[in-house]
């Protein structure tokens, strides 16, 4: 394997990490200085907690993704090391990189938003496919040939930048939005997933595969520097800026990358709070757990979401082992995606 990704993933690693990781402290300050909080709903005091933290891993990719721009870009001409990537400083993918940044930027001003105003659900149903239009504006995104495991190929033609690419960026911002509200649950999963894709898109090899490569190792070390502060008992909360920014950037590097698949097997938990929360039609309220002795329990007899049918099968539940479940369920559905990437890819590698 060609060790330059490698090399530039580490960097853009330690760079969004760090940027979260050092900031935090303050912006926590800040947040609440103007009052811009949330209650922790799951603790029996209610205590009122940081809102809106997700600028930080937002600050941590977009940091990330810069410095490995200017890394592609101009380490060759001053310090004569070539980075032996093919077509990687291609104008078509510098477009495709700043296209992506775009579509992320777009979808977190619409959690900075939701966060501030509360937008209605229609709003940030039809408002994330205006994100999308970056990508699709894009000839060379993704592929409109996807390799469906155990269908085979299927060519959607135009209908995948017209309509798969707007419907992903829109779908996954708004599902990994649903399944949250517990400490360090939204970025632990996150983690997990952005992780295992990212190792499908350092072995998919292209330099598509390696855009989307940084753009999912710089999630994995923003959202691990943010969890320091957002593990149990929170200090800060994502906020719909970084629950709708994670969603975001896992669906823009599957499509960039043409891995889509992968993509869609990690965000099953994601889908099951969906079709839980559809058939309850789509609560906004009573999503949480009852606070009794150190445990979580359903608020009513019926759960309404994911979470719930944990607490109820559970028979009550920690919060933070709630949360541990959920990265177990995720981490269950991640190893899923790489097995079926890596057995017929074997012979690749």
């Amino acid at each position: 394997m060609e060790y330059t990704p490698l090399i530039l993933g580490i960097i853009s690693f330690v760079a969004s990490f760090l940027i979260p990781y050092l900031t935090l402290p303050k912006l926590i300050r800040k947040l609440k200085a103007i009052g811009i909080t949330g209650k922790d709903i799951n603790k029996p005091d209610k205590q009122e907690v940081a809102e809106m933290g997700g600028i930080a891993i937002v600050m941590g990719l977009c940091g990330s993704i810069l410095i490995f721009t200017g890394i592609i870009t101009y380490v060759n001409e001053i310090f004569g090391m070539p980075l032996n990537l093919i077509d990687i400083i291609d104008g078509k993918n510098l477009t495709l990189i700043f296209a992506s940044l775009s579509t992320i930027l777009v979808i977190a001003i619409i959690g900075i938003l939701d966060d501030l105003f509360d937008l209605r659900h229609s709003v940030k149903a039809v408002v994330p496919i205006f994100a999308s239009l970056p990508l699709v504006a894009i000839a060379s995104v993704g592929s409109p040939v996807l390799n469906i495991p155990f269908i085979g190929e299927t060519n959607f033609g135009i209908l995948y930048a017209l309509i798969l690419v707007p419907i992903a960026i829109t779908a996954c911002s708004n599902m990994t939005n649903m399944l949250a509200g517990f400490n360090g649950m939204e970025a632990g999963m996150g983690i997990i997933m952005s992780l295992s894709l990212a190792i499908i898109a350092l072995l998919v090899g292209t330099p598509e595969g390696l855009i989307a490569f940084i753009l999912l190792i710089s999630l994995a070390g923003a959202l691990l520097g943010f969890l320091k502060y957002n593990w149990f008992p929170a200090k800060v909360f994502p906020g719909d800026v970084g629950n709708l920014t994670i969603g975001a950037v896992i669906a823009t590097a599957v499509i960039i990358g043409n891995f889509e698949s992968y993509g869609v097997i990690v965000m099953l938990p994601f889908i099951i709070e969906f079709f839980i929360k559809l058939i309850n039609k789509l609560p906004t309220k009573n999503w949480q757990g009852k606070y009794i002795n150190g445990k979580l329990y359903p608020l009513n007899e019926k759960p309404v979401g994911f979470a719930q049918w944990i607490m109820y099968l559970s028979k009550g539940i920690s919060e933070k082992n709630l949360t541990m479940a959920f990265i177990g369920i995720e981490l269950i559905f991640c190893i899923t995606a790489l097995l079926i990437f890596f057995i017929p890819n074997l012979h690749n590698l």
